[in-house]
């Protein structure tokens, strides 16, 4: 269990966040009382009884409450990286939210198991634009006809029959009840669209609003009778002639005198860290320039035999479990991916969860501050440690954590990253990254684990750069930059 002494610490935390953040990420008004009512440590969601209306109603005010939480988490990241006062001395306050949340999330998918349970819907996952949702349907079972379907016992008076069963199943049931659908759908997808759909306008209303004052020359940057207007900055090509767009992972490049670099990779219950559980970290180091430091020990077991340590040091993995409630309804999707099978995991099996645990934090935090941590596709792990390692939202602000990422490495200077019907910016998975760049053989895949992927990973940037320095392009290409180059975040006044 965790010290729930923090939770405390983080809600006194709400004046400083009430005085920043005012509204969430839909725009509207924060209750901060509401939120300070909350019983973060213990859980926020509803706990009904086995009654179909009960686990209709309480299905419906967990929707409701996720709503609430997730907008507000959603906002925290842009108020604290842009409180130049120092106003929010602490990230603790969303990480916390974020806890509650991922419980609540788990009693959200119990509801819905219990519900297609009792038949009172049936659930399929689908996609709808910027989210998987759980879509409910009437129960499909041999006895309604389609035009009675949801048709339930509810007045608990058909003596030997179960809570659920639809009403042409009991002819002794008088008085059946429909439970409503349409107010138990998950509205995430929309959500998230209207989310996106307002910043695609503010981004346009801003780029107006650039065009405008270059027009009228107040921008400070043209001469009279002139110039090109924002945006027409010129794009680094990669070794093939083919030119991607500057984009904004480009500031996660590495610059040329890169050497001392961690590589990490997280394995995850989901793609949400609001809503889903770290299970496995894997990581381990590589120079890319200087030796391998003496000492070290020259061979590691990776879980493929045909993997070599090669240059890697310091290999790390790091195995981390789920509640029990996440536990019994299982996850086939990454079972079958990773080979992980979190109804082994559980916190009652003796596995510890990684954000009840605050010394595997502060030791992770301390391996990503003494050097640059290297991901493929690093805002995915930069999003999860936000919100599940203590201390690390406030290292980053403060310039203590620096970023590179391979995946605008593969996107920018790998001459097989070109463009294709199936991949209109290249392929740049991971997968298909360390296979162009001879870090893994074409007749094997990606192991999608932590430490097995990290290895790869770093073994395709090391080639990588070593090609790039010969030819002389990429980082030591006109549009390189010295330095170690990646993300960070300093202090603006």
């Amino acid at each position: 269990m965790t010290d729930r002494a923090w939770f405390d610490a983080a809600k006194g935390d709400i004046p400083q966040w009430a005085a920043s953040m005012p509204k969430d990420a839909d725009g509207t008004t924060i209750d901060w009382d509401w939120v300070r009512s909350l019983d973060l440590a213990h859980g926020v969601g509803t706990i009904p009884e086995s009654t179909p209306q009960s686990i209709h109603d309480a299905l419906k005010a967990d929707y409701a409450t996720r709503e609430r939480l997730e907008s507000i988490i959603a906002q925290c990241n842009s108020a604290f990286m842009t409180d130049f006062d120092r106003f929010i001395g602490s990230y603790r306050l969303p990480r916390a939210l974020a806890y509650a949340n991922r419980r609540l999330n788990d009693n959200i998918n119990t509801l819905l198991h219990l519900g297609e349970q009792q038949h009172l819907w049936a659930v399929s996952r689908e996609r709808r634009g910027r989210a998987t949702i759980a879509v409910l349907k009437p129960y499909s079972g041999s006895g309604p006809s389609n035009d009675d379907q949801g048709m339930l016992d509810l007045s608990g008076e058909a003596g030997g029959t179960s809570a659920g069963n639809t009403a042409a199943e009991n002819s002794d049931v008088k008085f059946p009840t429909t439970v409503a659908l349409d107010d138990v759908q998950d509205r995430t997808a929309a959500i998230l669209d209207a989310r996106a759909e307002r910043r695609k306008a503010q981004r346009f209303q801003k780029r107006a609003g650039d065009a405008a004052m270059a027009r009228a020359n107040l921008s400070g940057a043209i001469s009279p009778g002139g110039a090109a207007l924002p945006g027409g900055a010129a794009a680094s090509g990669n070794a093939t002639g083919h030119h991607p767009k500057p984009d904004w992972r480009d500031a996660y490049l590495p610059g040329r005198d890169v050497d001392a670099v961690m590589g990490i990779d997280i394995e995850t219950t989901g793609i949400d860290p609001a809503r889903d559980y770290i299970i496995d970290v894997g990581f381990e180091f590589m120079n890319m320039a200087s030796p391998r430091p003496a000492g070290e020990p020259e061979t590691y077991a990776y879980e493929q035999g045909y993997y070599a340590a090669g240059d890697a040091y310091g290999q790390s993995r790091l195995a981390f479990g789920v509640p029990p409630e996440n536990a019994a309804l299982g996850n086939a999707l990454i079972a079958k991916l990773t080979g992980i099978d979190v109804r082994g995991r559980s916190s009652e099996a003796g596995y510890r969860l990684f954000d009840e645990w605050p010394q595997a934090q502060a030791g992770l935090l301390a391996r990503l501050t003494q050097q640059p941590y290297v991901a493929h596709n690093a805002t995915f792990e930069h999003s999860w440690f936000m919100l599940n390692v203590a201390g690390y939202a406030e290292s980053y602000r403060a310039g203590r954590i620096t970023i590179i990422d391979t995946l605008p490495m593969s996107r920018q200077w790998d001459p097989g990253a070109v463009p294709t019907n199936e991949h209109p910016y290249g392929d740049n998975t991971l997968d298909a990254y360390a296979k162009r760049q001879g870090a893994l053989d074409s007749a094997h895949n990606e192991r999608h684990l932590g430490l097995e992927d990290s290895h790869i990973m770093l073994v395709a940037m090391k080639h990588h750069l070593a090609a790039l320095k010969a030819q002389g392009k990429g980082t030591w290409g006109s549009t390189g930059r010295a330095g170690v180059g990646g993300k960070s975040c300093g202090r603006k006044r």
